[in-house]
């Protein structure tokens, strides 16, 4: 990554990248897909995958377009509730059940908030620090949505 870090990249370069990202990622739970055995936690990593392919065509179409698409409501991160700190990161297993599915689905996308920041920060003041900005604020919003799903299903109030 520091030799990413400190390269700036032209737009295509820059969503080019983006658009590998969400390839591995849709890679990564498909593969996850295949291993699980049980229903209900493929089918928490079908609508992750799902999600990761429907966030690298907004990309491909914003190659295609010269922009990307909303920008304006990209500007700001969605708070998250960081429970990538309270569930180990595993890999999935065979017998993984939906809780398990979800915190892995969670580890991936905080993976992907990561790199994201990392490429801004490595680009900040150049115009595709702006851009690895907002694609990582919307990968808060996917995070986000699977967080709040695990608080839904897993998470006890006292």
């Amino acid at each position: 990554m520091s030799s990413q870090g400190a390269v700036c990249y032209t737009f295509e370069a820059a969503v080019e990248m983006a658009v590998k990202m969400e390839d591995e990622g849709f890679r990564n739970y498909l593969d996850a897909m295949r291993k699980v055995k049980n229903k209900q936690a493929k089918m928490v990593l079908q609508d992750a995958a799902l999600d990761e392919l429907d966030h690298k065509h907004q990309l491909e179409k914003a190659l295609v377009e010269g922009t990307l698409a909303g920008e304006e409501s990209l500007n700001r991160p969605v708070p998250t509730m960081n429970l990538d700190y309270v569930l180990k990161a595993r890999e999935i297993k065979p017998d993984a059940d939906a809780r398990e599915a979800l915190a892995y689905a969670i580890h991936l996308e905080k993976e992907a908030v990561g790199f994201y920041k990392k490429m801004s920060v490595g680009c900040a003041g150049a115009p595709m620090g702006s851009i690895f900005e907002k694609i990582g604020n919307d990968e808060t919003r996917h995070l986000k949505a699977l967080e709040d799903l695990y608080e839904k299903h897993f998470m006890t109030e006292n």
